[in-house]
């Protein structure tokens, strides 16, 4: 199989058209790109607003627990009956997933800030907004951004049931190859899938070393070592 596999890869039929890996992975991309975004609008505000007043955590929690129990392609299937349409089906089902890890980790980051950092701000005169803003959501980040990139990994995994209702994407390997019992094809897919998981974790990875302030991330660097 992996002999196989290897063959597939060299054949130049697979890089090429609307059914090769370069289009494939663009399919996949959009699709984690699309239903990333619309999670970022729908959670990032929800976790904001509850890290940061307190209030309905419960019930956060709660409502996230009972979404990640939800089976995708059951999400998928059932809109997908219900709308008629292949695309806003899956985004839906994306969406489901990726919506509870960006949530927790902007809800756990604002919560996370030391509340004498909280009272000093206060202290000098700053309002909710401007603690959120200038204080919480700065120091918050990097939580806020490793839920982000647990959603991406989910979703990258998960985008493959898109083929299961006529799109397309690196899940059209896995389900096309399964048809005619082709396991090389199936294992090119799964290795496209987790392929395109690290990269895209490592561009994250990249893009949160940027975005983090520097004293923050010294702060971290300083807790992780713990006292001398």
């Amino acid at each position: 199989m992996i002999a196989e596999a290897v063959a597939w890869f060299g054949d130049a039929a697979n890089w090429s058209g609307p059914g090769g890996v370069p289009a494939r992975v663009l399919e996949h991309v959009g699709y984690v790109a699309l239903a990333l975004a619309i999670a970022l609008v729908l959670a990032v505000p929800v976790g904001l607003l509850v890290g940061h007043t307190g209030r309905g955590a419960v019930l956060l929690v709660g409502a996230g627990n009972i979404v990640r129990a939800l089976p995708t392609l059951g999400v998928v299937t059932l809109f997908f009956l219900l709308l008629a349409e292949s695309t806003p089906a899956a985004v839906v089902g994306l969406v489901v997933l990726a919506v509870p890890p960006v949530m927790a980790g902007t809800y756990a980051g604002v919560q996370s800030v030391d509340a004498h950092v909280v009272d000093a701000a206060s202290g000098v005169g700053m309002r909710g907004m401007q603690r959120l803003w200038q204080v919480e959501v700065p120091i918050a980040l990097p939580m806020v951004l490793g839920g982000v990139r647990n959603a991406v990994l989910q979703l990258v995994a998960t985008a493959a049931v898109a083929a299961y209702v006529g799109l397309g994407g690196l899940g059209r390997y896995l389900m096309d190859g399964l048809a005619i019992l082709d396991y090389a094809e199936v294992v090119a897919g799964a290795l496209l899938t987790a392929a395109l998981a690290v990269v895209l974790d490592l561009l994250l990875a990249g893009l949160q070393r940027i975005m983090v302030p520097r004293g923050v991330r010294l702060a971290e660097l300083t807790t992780s070592k713990g006292p001398a």
